[in-house]
């Protein structure tokens, strides 16, 4: 059998507008063409204005951002400051790179607002980071990027950015056999956490 079977789907998607950022993955966790679960959740807050947003075994992902969690909590309590998101994403990728001979089985996406604004930031499983406009990871990433790349603008308000975000992971599911099964949806903006939304399909 090939290990291409084996690797979970998802598609997780990352934009970030003028004053906002929308997190969204699909809940289906599948290895092949096996569904393990109909309710996976794929896209964590990790403070009310930073979250993240994972494709992979979810294992990894649950547990790393468990880690990462604990840490910036520690780092919020001991400094008396707020984490910018490049911080967080930072330690995520500390973490991926120390276990790079027993990789983390995870892409992640990195989003939230602070005081320089709002930020978009993509992880492969060993570490690298790259800031971006939108980011889109998983097995449905070649069309959820289409649809993403066809209506972006860096002006784009809130509820722009939420249904840009909807939209393209709709377009992934119903392409993709390894997503489903409805959205989450994370919407950071200037205020911290507008929405956290589960959208059933």
């Amino acid at each position: 059998m090939s290990s291409q079977l084996l690797y979970p789907g998802a598609t997780v998607v990352g934009i970030r507008g003028k004053d906002c950022v929308a997190l969204a993955s699909e809940k289906r966790f599948a290895y092949g063409y096996f569904v393990m679960s109909k309710q996976a959740r794929k896209v964590f807050k990790i403070t009310d204005r930073i979250g993240a947003a994972c494709a992979g075994v979810v294992a990894d992902m649950q547990n790393l951002i468990r880690e990462t969690t604990a840490i910036v909590n520690l780092y919020r309590l001991e400094n008396r400051l707020e984490p910018n998101v490049k911080t967080v994403a930072k330690l995520l990728s500390w973490q991926l790179f120390n276990s790079r001979w027993f990789p983390h089985l995870m892409e992640t996406i990195v989003g939230g607002f602070d005081s320089q604004g709002p930020h978009v930031v993509v992880l492969d499983p060993l570490g690298s980071m790259i800031e971006d406009d939108y980011a889109v990871v998983g097995t449905g990433a070649e069309v959820a990027v289409g649809v993403i790349e066809n209506s972006y603008q860096r002006d784009m308000g809130p509820q722009e950015v939420y249904e840009l975000a909807v939209r393209a992971v709709k377009a992934s599911i119903s392409r993709d056999a390894g997503s489903g099964n409805g959205i989450d949806i994370l919407l950071y903006t200037s205020q911290g956490l507008k929405a956290d939304d589960t959208i059933q399909l």
